[in-house]
């Protein structure tokens, strides 16, 4: 028999005004994506000197930081030279280095991304992405003749950064390949994707650079059309290792969800690799329900099966590490963490590494929803996210699949009000609790799962489906499962787990 109890956990919230206003979340065993992390790019403008100021880095990367940033995306240019005969622009790759090199001392993943290969391999002769009157609005692509040339261009950014003392972890083929730039880009059909990656990806030297992964095509929408070639071809299918994809024009619950299909089904993970929310509010920093739309953005992400966020640049008015600028107003502090920051850490810090566990809500899943919640396992922890954003606040009605013996609330309710740390007292062990949920809030309800629940162990056995194997990221088969593996379930499915 379940067993229920009211909690009050000390939320600021008026039952009265609640009553009115209920809404229920059931959480269940099944298991989707396991969460590699949150990060932001390492860019030219926000970080100047090009890379090199690791101010930013220092505020939001590691364990240890408030933060708890993960990843980090950087552009690979198209010359590290410089050579304006082969680049678009002066920038080159050692600029990344130091912040790079620090992220990867904290225990951070960092990633590159073409804007355009050199310009000498294109159509247009120009890294530039050619819609401007000075290239004759003439579509830059790769030529392709030089589709062979595109890997080794890669390997020799990989030995660079290597012989820098950076290791890194995954290489993208471009970003944004559907859009046509009057600055660094090139233009592929999907087609042609599948056709660079089908007959030239196995010259990404592997061997050299073990663990670096092959990321796709970064579409400026998460769009199918760009994702499910790939996944849809067999040999395409062995080299790519991460889908990915930006939000722009399409909120996580539409295009990238339908993305996430074929990924997920082939044991793919699945990144969103670029988004700014609210960067066009001219002078001022975001306001607190800009900001609740962005920690719905991140919960929609997770509810359709991303594995990796990473958001736009980390230094903004409208991001996460303050410019200086004062015409943003006076918060507006350099090098000090903006109040976005917070709102990541809410998932960063905390669904990292965590699978994302099944749940029903009885208020509508849309975008930009008056209230969102899901669910993730990590460990003995059972980790709920309940995002409100009316004016009343409301009760949340938590029914879980297994016993809770204690927990926390960290919540943040105003640009002033970020990461408050509130008990959760609960007392005997219990599955059902009721909750305040304050209006305008972003909660993060951590649980510590009752050692005596037979729930964990159902965690790896549902309707009859049973886990019978494990294996690592390379494919050999594991006695005992460790670290990031993949369990292999009676059924032929698959998921991505960390022990």
């Amino acid at each position: 028999m379940k067993k229920s109890i009211i909690i009050s956990c000390m939320l600021a919230a008026v039952a009265a005004l609640h009553a009115t206003n209920p809404v229920t979340v059931t959480v269940y065993t099944k298991q989707h994506q396991t969460v590699t992390g949150f990060g932001a790019a390492c860019c030219d403008g926000a970080m100047c000197p090009y890379g090199t100021d690791t101010n930013p880095v220092r505020l939001l990367y590691g364990p240890t930081s408030k933060i708890g940033l993960n990843i980090m995306r950087m552009e690979i240019s198209p010359s590290f030279k410089g050579d304006e005969n082969a680049s678009w622009s002066t920038y080159n790759w050692q600029g990344c280095v130091p912040s790079a090199k620090l992220v990867k001392q904290r225990g951070g993943i960092v990633f590159g991304t073409p804007w355009s290969p050199p310009g000498a391999y294109k159509t247009n002769g120009t890294a530039q992405g050619g819609n401007s009157e000075k290239h004759g609005y003439k579509k830059g692509k790769l030529r392709e003749d030089c589709y062979e040339k595109f890997f080794p261009w890669l390997n020799s950014y990989l030995q660079y950064m290597k012989s820098k003392g950076v290791a890194v972890d995954a290489v993208s083929i471009q970003n944004e390949p559907d859009w046509w730039v009057d600055y660094s880009g090139c233009l592929y059909e999907p087609e042609e994707l599948v056709t660079l990656v089908k007959n030239h990806a196995y010259m990404l030297d592997r061997e050299t650079y073990p663990g670096v992964r092959l990321i796709s095509g970064e579409s400026l929408g998460f769009t199918q059309n760009y994702t499910d070639p790939l996944m849809n071809d067999s040999t395409c299918r062995k080299h790519i290792d991460i889908v990915a994809g930006h939000l722009y024009g399409h909120a996580p619950l539409d295009y990238m969800k339908k993305s996430a299909v074929l990924a997920a089904k082939y044991g793919k993970e699945v990144w969103m690799t670029e988004h700014s929310s609210t960067d066009n509010i001219g002078e001022r920093l975001p306001n607190w329900h800009e900001q609740l739309l962005f920690a719905e953005e991140l919960n929609e992400c997770m509810l359709s099966g991303c594995t990796g966020y990473i958001y736009w640049y980390m230094r903004a008015h409208w991001a996460f590490v303050g410019t200086g600028e004062s015409k943003y107003g006076t918060a507006n502090k350099k090098n000090t963490l903006l109040p976005r920051a917070y709102v990541i850490s809410h998932f960063a810090k905390h669904v990292t590494g965590s699978t994302r566990l099944g749940t029903a809500c009885s208020v509508t899943l849309k975008t930009e929803a008056d209230f969102e919640a899901s669910a993730f396992i990590k460990g003995d922890s059972l980790i709920v996210m309940a995002i409100d954003t009316t004016g009343t606040g409301r009760t949340m009605n938590l029914k879980l699949p297994y016993d809770v013996k204690s927990g926390v609330c960290l919540q943040s309710t105003s640009n002033e009000s970020l990461c408050k740390e509130l008990p959760v007292t609960i007392g005997e062990p219990v599955q059902n609790l009721t909750l305040d949920i304050p209006a305008r809030s972003l909660n993060t309800f951590i649980f510590q799962i009752d050692n005596g629940s037979a729930a964990i162990s159902d965690l790896r056995k549902e309707d009859g489906n049973e886990v019978k194997a494990y294996y690592d990221l390379r494919g050999h088969r594991l006695t005992v499962p460790k670290g990031c593996c993949i369990e292999k379930w009676a059924d032929g499915s698959t998921r991505k787990v960390f022990f």
